[in-house]
């Protein structure tokens, strides 16, 4: 896992990773299926091996995946995603290249994000079934939704699994939690939107 402490030039270099759209698909195939050699990927998405090839070596380097020296031999080498974590800070303290890197790696999510919405309420089958969009909105101090952040997170602990560790029966779920006040445009002396 990334050290939380990361430089400037470190989150710069993380965003560019992560913002890259094939190091996101390896990342995602990784995650899904556990372990994976240049070959594999490039069959299931469509690349060269000397294109996954580099850029599992620039994902290695971000310590994002990790080699499986017990599987690798040779030219041939295996892969595995590695656990991450991090938190991005207010962009008011980055650097220039920084805040670009970090906006572009944000247009990705957003896009994918976008993507997760829409399928969730097209394969929304009631409240029992596996996707499941909720929306709600409420009164919150800034300290009341910093708590409630950090006991989503500890729901998502409790609640999910390693892959290696998850039932047999449990599935890849992904989750999106956005916190944003009402637009009001100044709330008790701060800004809040337009």
């Amino acid at each position: 896992m990334p050290d939380p402490e990361l430089t400037s030039l470190e989150r710069t270099a993380l965003y560019k990773s992560l913002g890259n759209p094939l190091r996101r698909r390896i990342l995602d195939y990784l995650g899904r299926h556990g372990e994976a050699n240049s070959t594999v990927l490039a069959r299931e998405l469509g690349e060269s091996s000397g294109t996954t090839s580099y850029h599992l070596r620039k994902l290695a380097e971000q310590h994002l995946i990790e080699e499986i020296a017990e599987k690798s031999g040779g030219r041939e080498r295996w892969w595995r995603a590695l656990p991450f974590s991090h938190t991005t800070p207010d962009p008011a303290t980055m650097a220039p290249e920084e805040l670009a890197a970090a906006e572009g790696l944000a247009r990705l999510k957003i896009e994918m994000d976008t993507g997760l919405y829409l399928r969730a309420h097209k394969e929304y089958a009631g409240p029992e079934g596996w996707s499941q969009v909720q929306r709600s909105g409420t009164w919150m101090t800034r300290e009341e939704l910093v708590d409630f952040v950090r006991e989503y997170r500890a729901l998502l602990d409790r609640y999910g699994h390693p892959r290696e560790e998850a039932p047999e029966e449990a599935r890849p779920v992904n989750l999106r939690f956005y916190a944003v006040p009402d637009a009001v445009g100044e709330w008790q002396g701060e800004p809040t939107g337009p």
